[in-house]
């Protein structure tokens, strides 16, 4: 029986036809590239992209963010849970698994640290105090049962930074050892010419502040919340520092005891007591020339810590490619399907951190992408699979160990495509490529992206370090070309402003929060067509005779000659 479509399904409908149009007429014009984009015809790809749908994609979201899935916190029967789902979504659209596993297992550990309610800070025998929660966020650095620092120098190192390439340090060779180490987030960010202005990298996420301080032989790392310097406001640190922290075991790396934020209001008052204004601390930091000032001020804390040793695993499965010679190489799909568990209750008394949002809505735009090309007459010449990873939100845990250990060789990886926190408001006119520049990938995404009647745009929130904050991080590591959309800010039928508002609303109000979670005014046109491109994408990557690259000088290419180079020594044993 034939059933109507609904407008936004035939809206979709028409830009894929002419998506699909545009890809073909590319492809035979591409002289480097002779190869079609795909063995199946437009109308049967079209086919296959219409089941991409709305109806599929509510229902698994509201299945997989339902209060039976606790969260989905690493390593809790919630996970298991998850995990047996996702295997049975994969088997359900057809998808196998991988060298006879549906799952990569990998231990964890879990800390969970009973910081004092205050944290107590002396200098010249006059003390300051500051309250847990409200004044600061503190976890352990390291896997022990218990942690202290005992009358430890703290010591300003301005943003924390040691960068060569940039002519940076921030430590100028100081001995930094048995000190904390009070830093700012962010990077430098005021000239384009020095690191990268207003687009964070990696130098700006708290893992490398820690990292960093770490390496110096510290004792403990303090982090001066704000919320434009950390993209989000404080109690998103409250949220998700607290509670067990999730990690890989302990190999041996260097550690500090203690890794914690203060409010800028507390930092304030910590650096007057030192006799030192905030403001003129920063000025002084915005230079080369900067070197490390201690505060005079010393602290001394202890804590007791549950440790949990535990093993949690990413879920896959696989659709093998239809060509010979291609077949043993991968397109990636990843979406992160762990979240925050149960916590901390909000003003209603949820403590169930549903992450509908943040991220079963990117597990089933990858579910959705999986059936689409499952209904291929044919399938692509590259093999495909669907990886959902775990602990992303304890920092990338899941991801970063597929790729330190990958089921291929990194170089058979042609490119990794993520999917985190998808669009909920609608249609637009604009996709945000973030990593836009960094590879070849920039003109296949463009092409789909203007047949759907979309501009390309890079990342609109460039000081949150989107592109070191989610799983493609991982890949790019390893040298895979990797790409992470976002949703757009200028939305169908809406006026200027109104995407960025709905943005902005969210994560000061949901983001890793209880109410994060499935309701009726989510509007899944736009989802439907971010993984319809996602699809598109995804599927000339399989079929194109050339891998994907990036571009000469990035900061991965190095990275992808040495997993290709890899290739060709074992290619010639």
């Amino acid at each position: 029986m034939h059933t109507p479509r609904s407008l936004p399904e035939y809206r979709a409908m028409t830009s894929l036809c002419v998506v699909l149009g545009a890809l073909l007429v590319a492809a035979c014009s591409r002289e480097q590239q002779p190869a079609a984009p795909s063995a199946a015809t437009a109308e049967q790809v079209q086919a296959a992209a219409a089941h991409i749908t709305a109806d599929y994609l509510r229902e698994r979201i509201a299945e997989f963010s339902a209060d039976e899935f606790e969260g989905r916190a690493p390593a809790t029967p919630g996970d298991a849970k998850a995990r047996a789902y996702l295997t049975e979504q994969l088997e359900a659209i057809g998808f196998e698994p991988l060298n006879g596993a549906w799952e990569q297992p990998f231990d964890v550990v879990g800390v969970t640290a009973k910081m004092p309610k205050v944290w107590t800070f002396e200098r010249n025998g006059k003390r300051l105090a500051f309250e847990w929660w409200n004044d600061y966020i503190a976890g352990s650095g390291t896997q022990r049962e218990r942690g202290s620092i005992e009358n430890a120098e703290v010591v300003f190192v301005g943003y924390g930074i040691q960068a060569p390439e940039y002519e940076w340090d921030d430590f100028k060779g100081q001995d930094l050892k048995g000190k904390v180490l009070l830093m700012l987030n962010n990077d430098p960010d005021w000239d384009p010419n020095l690191f990268a202005g207003d687009t964070r990298l990696y130098y700006g996420r708290w893992t490398y502040k820690y990292e960093s301080a770490a390496r110096q032989g510290a004792v403990g790392a303090i982090i001066i919340h704000t919320t434009p310097s950390a993209g989000y406001p404080f109690q998103v640190v409250q949220t998700s520092w607290s509670g067990e922290q999730v990690e890989l075991p302990d190999r041996g790396e260097p550690r500090i005891e203690i890794k914690s934020w203060l409010t800028e209001e507390a930092a304030r008052k910590l650096v007057a007591f030192a006799g030192h204004d905030l403001d003129k601390l920063v000025a002084s930091a915005r230079s080369k020339d900067f070197a490390p000032v201690p505060l005079g001020v010393t602290t001394s804390i202890a804590f007791e810590t549950t440790v949990n040793r535990a093993s949690t695993a990413n879920v896959y499965g696989v659709l093998k490619g239809s060509d010979p010679k291609l077949r043993d190489e991968y397109v990636i799909y990843t979406a992160h399907y762990d979240h925050l568990g149960v916590g901390e209750p909000d003003a209603r008394g949820d403590t169930i951190y549903n992450g509908a949002m943040d991220n079963a809505s990117g597990v089933a735009q990858l579910l959705a992408i999986g059936k689409a090309f499952k209904a291929l007459p044919t399938p692509p010449r590259r093999s495909i699979m669907l990886l959902f990873v775990a602990a992303e939100e304890q920092g990338l845990l899941g991801s970063r160990y597929f790729a330190e250990n990958p089921p291929m060789p990194p170089g058979r990886i042609a490119a990794n495509l993520n999917f985190d926190s998808a669009n909920i408001w609608g249609r637009t006119k604009d996709l945000v490529f973030v990593g836009k520049g960094k590879s070849t990938l920039d003109a296949i995404v463009e092409e789909v992206a203007t047949s759907q009647g979309r501009t390309v745009v890079a990342d609109q929130f460039p000081d949150r370090g989107s592109f070191y904050r989610s799983d493609q991080f991982s890949f790019a590591k390893i040298g895979v070309p990797a790409l992470y959309v976002k949703t757009g800010t200028e939305f169908v039928g809406r006026p200027e402003g109104w995407g960025r508002q709905q943005i902005e609303a969210y994560e000061r109000d949901h983001y890793h929060q209880p109410s994060d979670e499935l309701t009726d005014d989510w509007n899944f046109d736009g989802m439907i067509e971010d993984a319809q491109l996602g699809f598109l994408v995804g599927l000339r990557v399989a079929n194109d005779d050339a891998l994907p690259a990036w571009t000469p000088g990035d900061e991965f290419e190095a990275a992808r000659k040495q997993a290709l180079e890899a290739l060709e020594h074992t290619r010639g044993e």
